[in-house]
């Protein structure tokens, strides 16, 4: 417990290395690293004591988080099947290898995301989106109407269609990132790490494709 009383976080300590050795000498133990608990603006650092380190919390996963990656597999579905129209439709060179990295990546990504669920024993969704609209409530979710649209278009106009469609679904699911952090999820070091790396990730494509639409139409 801290001086105020409440547990300390995991998330408000660093520990600082300061060249000490992890090997004992004449059959001593050796020492540990001291956990620093960085100090507010203009207040200095304080390091903690045995007792203190010992009641550090280490954030768990919440109901927020199970919801998320639940939901994250679904729109990364609907992802895949956009970019599963890009061979058929386009000869766009930039376009296809766009949409291949995005393949890859979110294949990737899924396969995270349902090992994450796996090793915390919740189960996947037996029927999961197919992309085909079931789940437009999400943030960045084509309707079916759009994507019979994207479905239909071919050329230039597939082009356009399929970066303007990607960049409204990468905006929801930054918009989920968001609204993950707004529920007190992302505590868990592999999801607040997987989420960020979403956030990054998809903020990059979205820059990219704004910058490809701009370049179309001059």
């Amino acid at each position: 417990m801290t001086a105020t009383g409440r547990p300390l976080r995991l998330g408000m300590v660093v520990v600082l290395a300061l060249g000490l050795t992890a090997c004992t000498v004449g059959g001593e133990p050796a020492p540990t690293d001291p956990v620093v608990q960085l100090g507010a603006p203009g207040q200095p650092n304080r390091t903690l004591t045995p007792e203190e380190v010992a009641g550090l919390e280490v954030p768990e996963h919440v109901d927020a988080d199970v919801t998320f990656m639940l939901d994250m597999i679904d729109h990364h579905s609907q992802a895949l099947v956009m970019t599963g129209y890009v061979k058929a439709r386009t000869d766009d060179r930039d376009i296809r290898l766009l949409a291949e990295r995005m393949e890859v990546s979110q294949e990737d990504e899924i396969d995270q995301m349902a090992r994450w669920l796996q090793d915390r024993a919740q189960p996947l969704r037996e029927n999961g989106h197919d992309g085909h609209g079931a789940g437009h409530e999400m943030p960045g979710m084509l309707t079916e109407e759009q994507l019979a649209k994207l479905e239909a278009a071919k050329g230039d106009a597939f082009d356009t269609l399929f970066l303007e469609y990607m960049i409204q679904h990468h905006e929801g699911a930054l918009q989920m990132v968001q609204d993950l952090y707004k529920a007190g999820g992302g505590q868990e070091a592999s999801i607040g790490q997987f989420a960020s790396h979403v956030e990054g990730d998809q903020g990059i494509e979205i820059a990219r494709m704004q910058s490809m639409l701009a370049e179309r139409a001059s």
